[in-house]
């Protein structure tokens, strides 16, 4: 019998299970919400399908040959894992559950991603939940993974993108090292201080300002670059240099007045793009785990936005 056989032959043997365990085929019928006939004519396809003869019928009863019993043993047990297959994947489909994969860059994901993980383990006790903080861009069906966190203009191909929040970048500096007196007026200024970059080659170096006189770019240069936006904020509060940030890595360090920001009249040109945005990849259903997180995350950060 080939494979292509298979899927009618389950058919056929769950209904033949049916009639073994109600005892009769008007029983049967019943229950599965058939004919008699048709459940007669089931049965007869499995016995034509296996070469044997499964039943045998009489005006008054149904009882099985041994051919019948050893096969209905094995198509019952067969039956109870098809339904405990299904019961789990109904519990799948019912709550979060299972092992929910995310990747982040690493300073978004220590600073705004891992403050939220407690909360959101606790509203979803059977969820583990693995995340990989990396800077380079994951391939999301390669690597296996349910969601990731993009900063930047370029989105997965096909993928579908939920904006997480805004990120703006501030040009900023010890406080301890630039009173007023000697704070920077205008972008060109730059040019002829230490100024630590993020990153290497040209787009590092080169900063854009728009402002009240227009748009400035400006080659800068300085004694450090990394390629870590908290190590450039520690070398930065050392008053090793001045340094274009995202918000989210020293909005605490402005408020708290360890940090001053300088040129407050002129806004910064993101450097890998102006907004954090979740994507996943499309599915006709998105699991509950990954939907648990996307709107988890969403309410978090994005708010009502």
């Amino acid at each position: 019998m080939g494979d292509h056989r298979i899927p009618e032959q389950l058919a056929c043997a769950a209904v033949f299970s049916r009639v073994v365990e109600v005892g009769g085929f008007s029983a049967a019928a019943r229950t599965l919400g058939m004919t008699k006939s048709a459940v007669s004519k089931q049965v007869a396809r499995l016995e034509m399908l296996v070469g044997t003869q499964l039943l045998r019928r009489t005006t008054r009863s149904v009882g099985l040959t041994e051919a019948g019993r050893e096969y209905h043993d094995r198509v019952a047990a067969a039956i109870d894992l098809i339904k405990d297959a299904h019961g789990v994947l109904a519990g799948l489909n019912e709550q979060p559950r299972g092992l929910l994969r995310v990747t982040a860059p690493v300073t978004f994901g220590r600073r705004c991603i891992a403050p939220l993980l407690p909360e959101f383990l606790k509203l979803h006790p059977q969820l583990q939940l693995q995340l990989v903080l990396m800077d380079r861009p994951a391939d999301l069906a390669e690597e296996g993974f349910d969601a990731a966190v993009r900063i930047g203009r370029a989105m997965p191909d096909g993928a579908i993108a939920r904006k997480l929040m805004d990120v703006d970048y501030v040009l900023c500096g010890a406080a301890n090292a630039w009173p007023a007196s000697r704070r920077p007026r205008e972008p060109g200024a730059l040019a002829q201080m230490d100024c630590l970059r993020y990153g290497d080659g040209e787009a590092a170096s080169t900063w854009q300002f728009s402002g009240p006189k227009g748009t400035r770019r400006i080659r800068v240069r300085g004694p450090l670059l990394v390629n870590n936006s908290e190590l450039l904020r520690d070398a930065v509060l050392q008053g090793l240099g001045i340094a274009l940030l995202p918000d989210f890595v020293v909005a605490d360090d402005l408020e708290a007045g360890h940090l001053v920001r300088l040129l407050p009249r002129w806004k910064p040109r993101p450097l890998f793009g102006s907004a954090a945005h979740l994507v996943w990849l499309p599915t006709r259903h998105l699991p509950p785990k990954t939907r648990a997180f996307v709107d988890f995350l969403l309410e978090r950060l994005a708010g009502d936005a």
